[in-house]
C-alpha cells in the first residue's frame, strides 16, 4: 500500500491526550433545498430524496439512511472520552452533553440567545460545528488509499465517480457505493465486511499519516483559545475518529457527534442537530465548517451557517454558506461576522 510521503505539514498528536479510539468517510454532490414561500426549512425535517444520494440496492431500489439507535455507553466513554451526543430515532436531540434531559427542542432556542456554554463576546455566536476529514484533516487520501486497496483485493479498480461520490458520506454508503461500481454483490454482509477491512486500513494511516489542512490548526486553537464552545461532527465511526483525535486534540471539544452514533448521516440534518443540542445552543446562531456538498447540505438544512473551505469536490454557492479557499487567517471575529442579522 503506498503511503503519503511525510511533509512539514503532518499532524502531530497533541500533548497530554489521553489516549483513544474512532473517524468519517466519504459521499457525493448534494443540493441542499431551497426554502419555501414560508422562510428557511424545518431545521427538524428530513431531506427530500433529491438531497440524499445513495448507493443502488441490488434489486434496484434505493436503500434509506443508515439508521443507528442512540449510542450506548462504551468503556472508553466511561473512561475519560468525549461523550456522544444522543437523538431518538427521529433525529430529534434526546440529551445534553451532561446527560440531562433536552431543555426543550431547537425551535423554542430565539434566535440570538447563545445557551448556557456561550461565555464569550462574540455577539451572536454560540458555537462552531466543525467537521473533520477534509475540514480539519487532509484525510480524504488516506480514506482513498484505504478504499483502492479493498478495491483491488475484491478484484477490481474503484472509479473516480465512485469515489468522488463517497466524499462526505458514511461507512455504509461508502461500500455499497464501492461494491456496486465493482459489480460486486451489495448486501448487509458484504457492506459490513468491506467497511472493516476499510477501518483496519484506514485506523493503520490515521495513526501515522495524518495532516492538517492549511490553517486549520490555528483556526481551531483561535476558536477554543477565545471561550467558544466546539462540537465535532463526523461521518467517521468513532472507532476510527477517536484514533484522528489523538492528533486534533480532543480536549479542544466540548461534544463529538461520530457517524454510528446518529440515526441518520449527513445529508440529514440530524448530525448537526444532535451537536447544537448537546451544547444547548440554537443552530441558527452557530458556524458550521464544511468541505464537501454532503456535509455543507446535513448544516444548512439544520439551520447553521456554514464556512464552506472545499477539498476534495467542489461545492456550489447557495444559502447560508459562505465559500473560502482556505482557513488560513479564520477566527473567532471571522466566524461571527458570517451570521445573518436576527430577524426584526
Amino acid at each position: 500500500m503506498s503511503r503519503p510521503s511525510p511533509q512539514d505539514g503532518r499532524a502531530r498528536p497533541a500533548t497530554d491526550a489521553p489516549e483513544r479510539t474512532a473517524a468519517e468517510t466519504p459521499a457525493g454532490p448534494v443540493e441542499a433545498e431551497a426554502p419555501s414561500a414560508g422562510g428557511a426549512p424545518d431545521p427538524l425535517a428530513a431531506p427530500s430524496s433529491s438531497r440524499v444520494t445513495e448507493a443502488a440496492a441490488v434489486d434496484g431500489t434505493s436503500p434509506s439512511p443508515l439508521v443507528v439507535g442512540p449510542p450506548k455507553p462504551t468503556a472508553a466513554a466511561s473512561s475519560g472520552s468525549l461523550p456522544a451526543a444522543s437523538a431518538d430515532s427521529a433525529g430529534r436531540p434526546a440529551a445534553d452533553v451532561l446527560g440531562r434531559p433536552a431543555t426543550g427542542s431547537v425551535r423554542r432556542l430565539a434566535a440570538g440567545s447563545p445557551g448556557r456554554l456561550a461565555a464569550h463576546s462574540f455577539g451572536r455566536l454560540a458555537a462552531v460545528l466543525w467537521d473533520m476529514d477534509g475540514t480539519l484533516l487532509d484525510s480524504e487520501k488516506l480514506w482513498a488509499i484505504a478504499l483502492e486497496e479493498t478495491a483491488a483485493e475484491l478484484g477490481g479498480v474503484i472509479s473516480a465517480e465512485a469515489r468522488a461520490a463517497m466524499v462526505g458520506s458514511n461507512m455504509s454508503n461508502s461500500m455499497g457505493i464501492l461494491l456496486a461500481d465493482l459489480g460486486l454483490p451489495v448486501t448487509p454482509d458484504t457492506v459490513a465486511s468491506a467497511g472493516a477491512r476499510v477501518a483496519d486500513l484506514t485506523r493503520e494511516l490515521f495513526r501515522t499519516d495524518l495532516l492538517w489542512r492549511p490553517g486549520a490548526q490555528e483556526a481551531l486553537h483561535a476558536v477554543h483559545d477565545t471561550g467558544v464552545p466546539m462540537a465535532l461532527v463526523t461521518s467517521t465511526i468513532r472507532s476510527l475518529g477517536e484514533v484522528a483525535l489523538l492528533t486534533i486534540g480532543s480536549e479542544l471539544f466540548t461534544t463529538a457527534v461520530f457517524g454510528d452514533e446518529v440515526p441518520h448521516n449527513k445529508p440529514h440534518p440530524a448530525p448537526y442537530l444532535q451537536a447544537a443540542a448537546a451544547l444547548g445552543v440554537n443552530p441558527a446562531d452557530t458556524v458550521a465548517v464544511e468541505d464537501s456538498p454532503v456535509g455543507v447540505a446535513s448544516a444548512v438544512a439544520a439551520g447553521c451557517t456554514v464556512l464552506v473551505v472545499p477539498c476534495e469536490v467542489p461545492v456550489e454557492s447557495g444559502e447560508r454558506r459562505v465559500l473560502r479557499e482556505s482557513l488560513i487567517g479564520v477566527d473567532p471575529a471571522f466566524l461571527a461576522g458570517l451570521l445573518p442579522a436576527p430577524a426584526v
